[in-house]
């Protein structure tokens, strides 16, 4: 009789934040829930022009009565801790099965699908560390219906949404007299937008690095270095397909969208242009303090060789004179073995004729301008 096998269960297998995997033979739409995910806390905010209501609700069964409403309704989940208040979620905005598992299994390539009754964007936010330089970096999923914008975070820690919730909390702006869509912009664009204060403070980093990598290079300096290099890389990995999503989005349009938030839409990709510039010339910026610090510990140890070269040059002349006065060969057997050493003056006379020898060395070393950069080198 033939033994049955067990087949091992499908999951996720995780290596690190920007990369995952399905095992081959994963169900189309199954949801990994990770077991550090912090748990959902849902946030409503539903307004028009003259009404505005902004609190936390418990389950997703009490968005219900808004979407029915004409006013324009955000729903922001912050956490994807709890995959039955997720698949809950799935149910209310009636969200497709792939569309789900984008959603959740993090972190997934940025994009834009159309859906006709949906639109899903993708994309990846970075907030600045307030401490250290550094990102949190996280997976924010849109998703556009026609009177209401569901966007689920990874964690509730951390986003760069306060602006737009101010904006419609205090009627400034145009915010609170469009549609869903137009919500759907100011949200992406306070993502892009994000971007910069995390790039600014990688600026001031590398022109700090540029100074040390110049005066006081160190092995931590190089350490650094790569460590601006890795984070950069994570930074255009991360904003190089959602410019191309955007773009996507303006080229292809949807019916969701309209003509005057497209426009919008190409401010927005405009900006994604310049992070991509910014993060482009610090790379560059950043391969340049590499060379430069490979060069300034070459000239280091050149300078160092060059000392050393100096002092042994100095000290072969009068290392040969004590060679030869170490001998010790007897004057009684012969007059010419070192006939010197019976002298009077014979000592002192040996080592003027070394303190001659050296300073004779020295004073042409100087007059070459070997010495006088080897001091300069000692100085800095």
């Amino acid at each position: 009789m033939a033994r049955k096998l067990r087949r091992p269960p499908k999951i996720v297998t995780r290596r690190n934040e920007d990369e995952f995997y399905h095992q081959p033979g994963t169900l189309p739409g199954t949801i990994f829930i990770d077991a550090d995910a912090p748990p959902p806390i849902i946030f409503l905010i539903d307004y028009n022009q003259t009404n505005f209501i902004h609190e936390q609700i418990a389950t997703p069964e009490e968005c219900v009565p808004y979407l029915e409403m004409e006013s324009v309704s955000w729903v922001d989940v912050q956490g994807l801790g709890s995959q039955d208040i997720l698949q809950r979620l799935g149910k209310v905005f009636n969200l497709r099965p792939l569309v789900l598992e984008d959603i959740v299994n993090v972190p997934e390539r940025p994009k834009t699908e159309d859906y006709e009754d949906q639109l899903l964007f993708i994309a990846r936010m970075v907030v600045a560390k307030e401490k250290t330089c550094g990102f949190y970096s996280e997976q924010v999923s849109l998703i556009l219906g026609k009177n209401y914008l569901l966007t689920v975070q990874e964690e509730p820690e951390h986003d760069c949404f306060e602006g737009v919730r101010s904006r419609i909390e205090k009627n400034k702006g145009i915010i609170r007299k469009q549609g869903a869509d137009y919500l759907a912009y100011a949200v992406l664009d306070a993502i892009i937008d994000g971007f910069f204060p995390v790039l600014e403070l990688y600026g001031e980093r590398i022109e700090e690095l540029e100074e040390e990598v110049i005066v006081r290079p160190t092995p931590q300096t190089l350490q650094h270095i790569y460590q601006i290099r890795r984070e950069l890389l994570q930074l255009r990995r991360a904003i190089w397909p959602q410019r191309d999503a955007i773009n996507s989005l303006i080229r292809d349009g949807s019916d969701l969208i309209g003509e005057e938030v497209r426009i919008y839409l190409r401010d927005c990709y405009d900006h994604t242009v310049q992070v991509m510039d910014m993060v482009e010339t610090y790379r560059e910026l950043a391969s340049g303090l590499m060379d430069v610090y490979l060069s300034a510990v070459s000239n280091k140890m050149n300078e160092i060789m060059k000392v050393l070269t100096i002092v042994s040059t100095i000290f072969i002349p009068l290392t040969f004179i004590a060679g030869v006065y170490g001998m010790n060969f007897s004057t009684e057997k012969s007059p010419y073995n070192m006939p010197e050493l019976n002298w009077y003056w014979g000592y002192p006379f040996c080592l003027a004729a070394m303190g001659a020898i050296a300073l004779g060395l020295l004073l042409f070393f100087w007059r070459r301008g070997w010495l006088q950069n080897s001091v300069v080198i000692k100085r800095n």
